[in-house]
């Protein structure tokens, strides 16, 4: 299955893919098509993601170009539905396990019967009667058991091209057909002086442990999306809907925008919405990676899938369907999931000489030691051949890279990160600088009160009152946050009368018959305030980078009020994490610069570039490029998304805006500066996964294919019989996607 997103990308799920092989041609076709752009197919997903024109071929065009490779076109759909892969990959490890069954269970007699001489119980048995009824066992194994590699392998012929099948199906019915010229024609080999020697164990066994190695990839393959199957499985089925005085329970498909929908305790929040009535605790963890569950009050938004914990409330649904934060995010980690980091690009350019690669060593293989060595057998010629091809699989390689891609990213998506591909993910490990916006990111982004001075023989609930007065009503954010202090100490503000706003410097009014201001320094120094020392306490606060507000009551200055954005409770931590890493960290503000030095000084970060414009991020963030810097940046307000577009790699705080989410490579799903230093560390282990699934899938074939070809045989007699060979096969893909699981454990948030 698969999903249509944004115009220009489209996309599909492919069945039948095998190996890396596979997805070359897949690929190739693809970009055959009228209007494409580029394809990019990932085995691990069985996904292609298309790119194209607006004017292009369209769906009928991809369903006809994988359907003429000789593969399974399973459809596009919607993002959030339902994903066929899944369903075809249970099917497919059922189907794997019965032939696996039935290829183990006859692959017994059928080397007993290849193998007579070892069994004495099987010597009074004519020896053809054994070879006629070996025959009649191996061949079910050969044509049912491993249909699948006969069918790809004729597939591909037919397109003029080779798999991974190819080589399967040429070594095995090498070895059946050479057994059975042996069992009814056996003059034609003595005419010839060769003995004539029966390989059906060889051809069942292989067969046999082969598909027990595609069993074992598929049930490993099913862990790597576990990710995807969860966000899946949080969907509610269905909503309990207010239609005039009644409560509905509908289906979750039926409820539309602007319906108004109860929610009890225990129970699951349906769709996005915002908060109409009543008041809860909600648990957001499954989005944000959270544990304190967080509080939700009229006003206040909710989302699809959390857990309502303690009230009832009511909501109205502003997104529904695919338009939900849950759906958002299932087509993010799809779509990183169906990505490529570009490390694969090794591992596709050597996918398409492999093939006809391996072919031409067997073949070396065969006629050298036919003719070359005298003391040998054809039969030994045709065994080294047939080991050759089976050994070198390209599936390994074909998995190295998505499955490591799959798990990294469905990970951090289980903690809160989103990762928007394996490009980011492989990004994210060359990074060298950290860049942080300060306000709303590093900081609150809501000023506090932090400090009250007073005059001599002055409370500081006086001043606080003073001022709580004169802001009451004012929406300025230095304001807000006085009048949030004051809420807090229980205060009510005292009747004011002649209120006058004087413009950029404060505001003047009556309280209970005296005069008071409310303003700057400097507003206090023309209206000819007395400021009785407070200027020089005020420094220490201007130090810190705090803005202070004077009070002053007829002329006397009473008190001086220190307001700061305040930081962050991870935000030290975060910063000292990412220096632990080796990484350096930088802030941008548009603060003044001594504040902005203030708030670097007291979170240890090594450069601070202050005084920046909104519009001047981006080229702050180039200029730091220019000086060789990888630069990560991370933000969340709408000014941010230039800058974030402008980095390596751009990292937008969940709570933020959804064009910074747009525009960042990475996506913290909670407000956790941590988490910064946690989608780094997961980059780098994923990358490590990776480079280790790469070294081993080529180390595999290098050494391998030699051992298989026989360079071993004049140290010891060693050689490498073909069962041998589609064991160790068999295993090397189950080997990579072990290690790209391993990745649960050894990943810490």
């Amino acid at each position: 299955m698969a999903e249509k997103n944004t115009a220009g990308r489209t996309t599909v799920s492919v069945g039948g893919m095998t190996c890396a092989a596979c997805v070359r041609r897949v690929e190739m076709a693809l970009r055959d098509v009228k209007g494409v752009r580029d394809a990019a197919v990932n085995l691990a997903t069985a996904k292609a993601t298309i790119t194209h024109e607006e004017a292009w071929g369209g769906e009928a065009a991809l369903r006809q170009a994988v359907i003429d490779q000789g593969y399974e076109y399973l459809g596009v759909a919607d993002a959030g539905m339902e994903d066929p892969i899944r369903a075809e990959r249970e099917k497919e490890y059922k189907d794997l396990k019965r032939r696996f069954i039935a290829g183990a269970v006859l692959s017994v007699p059928i080397f007993m019967g290849s193998m007579q001489h070892w069994f004495p119980f099987l010597m009074g048995i004519p020896r053809q009667s054994v070879l006629i009824l070996t025959f009649i066992l191996t061949t079910p194994v050969v044509f049912w058991v491993g249909s699948r590699f006969l069918v790809g392998a004729f597939k591909a012929a037919k397109q003029k091209t080779t798999d991974m099948n190819t080589l399967v199906a040429v070594g095995v019915l090498a070895a059946y057909l050479y057994s059975t010229l042996a069992t009814f024609w056996p003059r034609f080999f003595m005419a010839a002086d060769l003995l004539p020697h029966v390989y059906y164990d060889g051809a069942a066994v292989i067969v046999t442990l082969i598909i027990l190695g595609r069993m074992l990839e598929a049930k490993a393959k099913g862990k790597t999306s576990l990710a995807i199957q969860r966000l899946m499985g949080l969907k509610p089925k269905t909503a309990r809907v207010i239609r005039g005085d009644q409560e509905v329970d509908i289906a979750i498909e039926s409820v539309q925008k602007g319906d108004l929908i109860l929610v009890r305790p225990g129970e699951k929040i349906p769709t996005d919405g915002v908060v109409v009535s009543g008041s809860s605790t909600v648990d957001e963890s499954m989005l944000t990676g959270e544990s304190m569950p967080a509080v939700k009050e009229k006003g206040q938004e909710v989302f699809a899938a959390t857990m309502n914990r303690t009230g009832s409330f009511t909501f109205r649904a502003t997104r529904i369907g695919a338009e939900t934060a849950l759906a958002q995010i299932i087509r993010l980690v799809e779509e990183a999931q169906g990505s490529k980091a570009p490390v694969q690009r090794l591992a596709d350019r050597v996918a398409s000489v492999f093939v006809p690669v391996v072919f031409a060593i067997a073949i070396v293989t065969f006629v050298i030691w036919y003719y070359v060595f005298p003391d040998q057998t054809f039969s030994r010629a045709l065994l080294n051949f047939v080991s050759v091809l089976v050994i070198a699989c390209p599936c390994a390689l074909g998995l190295a890279t998505p499955t490591a891609v799959m798990v990294g990213t469905g990970l951090g998506a289980e903690n809160g990160i989103l990762i928007k591909g394996g490009e980011s993910l492989e990004n994210a490990c060359k990074l060298t600088l950290v860049v942080f916006d300060k306000t709303g990111t590093l900081t609150r982004g809501e000023p506090e009160v932090t400090d009250i001075l007073t005059a001599p023989g002055v409370s500081p609930e006086r001043v606080l009152r003073a001022a709580f007065s004169l802001e009451v009503l004012s929406e300025h954010p230095l304001a807000q946050a006085i009048a949030e202090k004051a809420r807090k100490e229980n205060m009510t503000p005292l009747p004011v009368e002649r209120f006058e706003s004087v413009s950029g410097f404060g505001a003047r009014a009556v309280v209970n018959g005296n005069m008071y201001l409310l303003g700057n320094l400097r507003f206090m120094e023309e209206s000819g305030v007395a400021l009785h020392g407070l200027v020089q306490a005020v420094a220490q606060l201007l130090a810190e980078g705090k803005s202070c507000v004077f009070i002053a009551e007829n002329d006397q200055a009473t008190g001086v009020l220190g307001l700061s954005d305040v930081l962050k409770d991870t935000a030290a931590e975060a910063i000292a994490d990412l220096k632990k890493m080796g990484l350096k960290v930088a802030m941008l503000s548009g603060d003044h610069a001594q504040t902005a030095r203030s708030v670097g000084a007291m979170l240890g970060i090594d450069q601070v570039l202050a005084e920046v414009l909104p519009g001047d991020k981006a080229s702050e963030i180039r200029r730091l490029q220019s000086q060789g810097h990888v630069v990560a940046m991370v933000g969340d307000g709408i000014n941010d998304a230039p800058a974030l577009t402008a980095a390596d790699i751009g990292i937008a705080i969940g709570a933020g805006t959804d064009v910074a989410i747009e525009a960042s490579d990475i996506t913290l799903m909670n407000n956790d500066l941590r988490s910064v230093a946690a989608a780094i560390r997961l980059s780098f282990t994923t990358m490590k996964v990776i480079r280790q699934n790469l070294f081993w899938a080529f180390i595999y074939n290098i050494i391998g294919i030699p051992i298989a070809a026989g360079v071993l045989y004049p140290f010891g007699g060693i050689l490498l019989n073909p069962e041998f060979a589609a064991a160790a096969m068999a295993m090397s893909s189950v080997s990579v996607v072990s290690n790209s699981l391993r990745l649960r454990r050894i990943w810490k948030a």
